[in-house]
């Protein structure tokens, strides 16, 4: 018997496609048949890469074929599988009520002024009119309390719906939480990862933020334990990364893009910031001497193809500021002012970017990586 190609389509259209609410047919899944006397070659394409799924696809198009075309027909499936294509970044789920963007300050090494930049950046925010809130995530070395003035402050317990929650310690319009308000200024932290993890959970989830348009989380040096359950506990918007432009920090810069980037982690890169840029003295302002080198965070940006924040200058007022609990941000009409304001823009330029072609973040849910176990919720 000779085999037409259009019984045998008429066929298939009785075969619905998983997940498509259409038959094989409509639903471009069949992708081509060839017919050759009594012979039929079939070839079609799903998303399910199950080897039971292939079966089941096999064995329904030669059922189908034998009952309502030609039971002695000699049939032949070739199926592909084509898994459906993730857009780059793809990251999705809602946001924590009351909290728009999460954005996580990292660095791969420290003392590169991580802390620094993110007491000014929120202190900026803060200026601008936006609601800001600081985690110091950094358990083993939190300084933000001492940048804003308030080590000595603890955190009152409100009630809200019912619950007893932390209440942050405001300092210049700006919202904080640290371990640093739990400890003795003289008290190391010896905690191991799980205990360090539920404190964080515990600053996080137990705390009245109230409304906040930015929550600037402060992350300790490297790419370590607390970045993970950090990152699996908050959905976060995105990252910047800070880094002075030595060789020996772009490289650990250039580790803490990449755990950003990783396929398991997917968060957003919102840009580097190189900060000690250059040194200027006092009596010398307009002068520049690169003493950790020239624009090696900016170069590094252009070699990842992330956005490039802005620099900061080594300026001993900065460090004078971060000292006494003002942070240099709020000086104004200063050139340091107008530096952390073009950097905080740009940030905020990107945190929209970002908004606007990204679905919203869902928090990471890594089962797969080496050495590191997934947290139960």
């Amino acid at each position: 018997m000779k085999l037409v190609k259009q019984d045998i389509l008429k066929a298939l259209e009785t075969i619905s496609a998983p997940g498509e609410g259409q038959n094989m047919v409509e639903s471009g899944a069949v992708t081509n048949v060839v017919t050759f006397g009594d012979e039929v070659i079939v070839d079609i394409t799903i998303n399910n890469p199950s080897l039971q799924a292939k079966k089941k696809t096999e064995v329904e198009i030669m059922k189908v074929i034998h009952d309502k075309v030609y039971e002695k027909a000699k049939i032949k499936v070739n199926i592909k599988v084509e898994a459906p294509a993730k857009p780059k970044n793809e990251i999705k789920g809602n946001p924590i009520p009351g909290i728009q963007n999460i954005v996580a300050v990292a660095s791969g090494k420290g003392g590169v002024g991580k802390s620094t930049v993110t007491a000014n950046l929120a202190a900026t925010l803060s200026k601008m009119g936006f609601k800001v809130g600081v985690l110091d995530a950094d358990i083993y070395g939190p300084s933000i309390p001492i940048m804003y003035d308030v080590e000595n402050e603890r955190p009152l317990s409100v009630n809200v719906g019912g619950k007893s929650k932390m209440k942050p310690i405001e300092s210049y319009g700006v919202k904080i939480l640290s371990i640093g308000f739990f400890t003795k200024p003289d008290q190391a932290v010896i905690w191991r990862g799980p205990m360090a993890s539920k404190a964080l959970n515990q600053m996080i989830f137990d705390a009245d933020w109230g409304e906040l348009d930015f929550l600037l989380l402060d992350l300790p040096p490297g790419t370590g334990d607390i970045h993970l359950s950090i990152m699996q506990a908050l959905p976060i918007t995105g990252a910047v990364v800070v880094s002075t432009p030595q060789n020996v920090a772009l490289a650990d810069a250039k580790k803490g893009v990449a755990m950003f980037q990783q396929e398991s982690i997917n968060v957003p890169v919102l840009g580097i910031i190189e900060n000690m840029a250059y040194f200027t003295p006092e009596e010398l302002p307009e002068n520049k001497y690169y003493i950790f080198g020239k624009e090696g965070a900016k170069n590094l940006s252009e070699d990842l193809e992330v956005p490039f924040l802005g620099e900061i200058p080594l300026v001993q007022s900065i460090r004078e500021a971060g000292d006494v609990g003002r942070p240099a941000a709020l000086q104004t009409a200063t050139p340091l002012e107008k530096s952390f304001e073009k950097i905080t823009q740009n940030v905020v330029q990107e945190v929209v970017r970002r908004n606007d072609a990204l679905p919203p973040t869902e928090a990471i849910k890594i089962t797969t990586m080496a050495g590191c176990s997934a947290v139960k919720k």
